[in-house]
């Protein structure tokens, strides 16, 4: 099959793959293919407990089992997973960043059981489990090692819950001294040291490895196979190993498309995203590295405008700078809005859209006929929504302004392959944004995503962007998700609460995350109680003291 030279890029949707055959194929152990329909359906768990005589009621403190076996225990309130799938919007929990270590390893496998039960005891439909392609195929390219996730998916199904797979394919961390570093695949990074433009690049030069460059998606640059083949194989590879389960307790897969998951150039380092100053952050385009200039370059002689076709826009200033004193991005008079930049932003998102397609169509051939519901997610960054340019959204690759809606074609190109679109910022309010910056406004933001999806009937995911536990948080996200949810007729909305870790499970934190996802279960009524501005408590024992916590340490 031929394959597209960097010298002749292509701006249509056309893309290439290849069949591969995957090395050492992995065994599926015999607890991961044993389905107890008992156990799954049937079976109701109930647990009891108390705090510990130390921790008085209402105090802050850790909630633990009354006995010393872990295993057996009691709550008074509690779901099976039948009733849980019947009833209003579910709830699922990211795992930890480090439930799988370095070495491709499941860790803390008896706190990871204890928090799996309390989530089943709490209500929780499942769990979000990020499978990293650095820690899969890390030494060589089509040896995969999937031991630890078939461990944490047959936990989850022993406990009776779901689980939603992420095909982690960027960075996580900052690098070797952070606790949650998962670089990409050794092999790939040995390549990048090999040929930087693999990397994206911004004007200064600045490399970012959290991503493989888009503009080498169909090129045979890692050992002969392309990004999107390398993407396709390792899909491919995870649907044979867990197929029994596809369907069963696998219901969902996130495909990851950029940094952080999102679909997105990777415009300003991921971590620097919750950073307060982060409000200031215009974000610089991703559009220097050879791959991504040879396609602007022939798109720009396509149309007869060589000079446009020699790198990013000139005036966009630095990072930091007020938008109203640059050249390209302030409001009046901006060249974003001239017929260069728009030439230009119709560039960079346009490729951004046909890398989404690309991979979309592929996972979609992947996963049919497996039952599983499919889903991409777009990042939340409304930090200038208010300017009329939208800078840091259009630096990201979001081509939304004043003036166009930037998130509809990728709402569309979701519908196209049955995707559900996962957005995240569900618990920020605009109140409290402006404070940072007057411009900033996650609802507004999140207002235009939704009626996008609203508009192409695509299931929402949403998730929170900051480990909020606290009842306005909750409650902000019902809020949203009543948005989402009002004039359709079967509105099929999620939320992935991110992340669980040993916060979650203390005293104060606990109450208020079970009371979430009995309002979630109970969506309609509690919707229709913020509707009227009455207080909603749902009362329960659990309540006036905490059925369970167990400590993930």
């Amino acid at each position: 099959m031929a394959i597209a030279s960097p010298s002749t890029p292509s701006f249509s949707a056309s893309f290439c793959c290849t069949r591969t055959e995957s090395n050492r194929p992995t065994r599926l152990p015999r607890f991961a293919l044993t389905h107890s329909r008992r156990s799954q359906h049937h079976q109701r768990l109930t647990i009891s407990s108390r705090l510990n005589s130390s921790t008085p009621s209402g105090a802050g403190g850790w909630v633990s089992p009354d006995n010393g076996d872990v295993y057996k225990y009691e709550l008074q309130h509690g779901f099976a997973a039948e009733q849980r799938s019947r009833m209003g919007s579910p709830v699922f929990v990211t795992l930890p960043v480090d439930a799988v270590g370095p070495g491709g390893q499941m860790r803390r496998k008896r706190a990871m059981s204890q928090s799996f039960k309390a989530l089943t005891a709490a209500g929780v439909e499942g769990v979000v489990m990020e499978v990293w392609w650095g820690l899969v195929e890390r030494e060589q390219p089509r040896v995969y090692d999937w031991q630890a996730y078939l461990e944490l998916v047959a936990m989850a199904r022993r406990c009776g819950l779901k689980v939603r797979a992420v095909m982690a394919f960027h960075q996580c961390g900052t690098g070797p001294g952070d606790p949650h570093w998962i670089p990409l695949p050794l092999w790939v990074l040995e390549e990048i040291v090999k040929v930087p433009d693999l990397a994206y690049s911004d004007r200064f030069g600045r490399r970012s490895t959290e991503y493989i460059s888009l503009g080498c998606d169909i090129l045979p640059v890692l050992r002969g196979r392309s990004p999107l083949q390398a993407y396709t194989d390792f899909m491919r590879n995870f649907r044979d190993t867990f197929k029994p389960l596809l369907g069963v307790i696998i219901t969902g897969i996130q495909v990851g498309m950029g940094p952080a998951g999102e679909l997105r150039y990777p415009s300003c380092p991921s971590h620097k995203l919750t950073w307060a100053w982060r409000s200031r952050e215009l974000g610089e385009f991703q559009c220097y590295d050879k791959y991504m200039l040879a396609s602007l370059n022939a798109c720009a002689r396509t149309i007869g405008m060589l000079e446009w076709g020699n790198g990013g826009p000139i005036g966009a200033s630095n990072l930091m700078q007020n938008p109203e004193d640059t050249e390209f991005f302030r409001s009046k008079d901006g060249s974003w809005s001239t017929p260069y930049g728009k030439f230009f932003l119709e560039w960079y998102s346009g490729m951004l859209l046909q890398h989404g397609e690309r991979i979309c169509r592929e996972a979609e051939a992947i996963f049919r006929g497996t039952e599983v519901n499919t889903s991409a997610k777009v990042a939340g960054i409304h930090w200038h929504y208010g300017i009329k340019s939208h800078p840091s959204e259009l630096t990201a690759g979001y081509y939304n302004t004043s003036t166009r809606d930037g998130y509809l074609p990728i709402a569309r190109m979701f519908r196209r392959y049955g995707f559900s679109l996962c957005c995240t910022s569900f618990e920020m309010k605009d109140m409290e944004e402006k404070q940072l910056s007057p411009v900033s406004s996650p609802e507004g933001f999140l207002r235009q995503l939704l009626a996008a999806a609203k508009i192409c009937d695509i299931s929402l995911e949403g998730e929170n962007s900051a480990p909020n536990l606290d009842d306005e948080s909750f409650k902000q996200v019902l809020k949203m998700s009543k948005f989402y949810s009002d004039g359709l007729k079967k509105p099929s909305f999620s939320f992935n609460f991110v992340r669980m870790d040993k916060n979650m499970f203390e005293y104060r934190n606990w109450v208020h995350f079970t009371r979430f996802v009995r309002q979630m279960a109970n969506a309609n009524i509690f919707r229709a109680k913020l509707d009227s501005g009455a207080e909603m408590r749902l009362s329960s024992s659990l309540d006036a003291k905490v059925g369970v916590a167990f400590a993930y340490c």
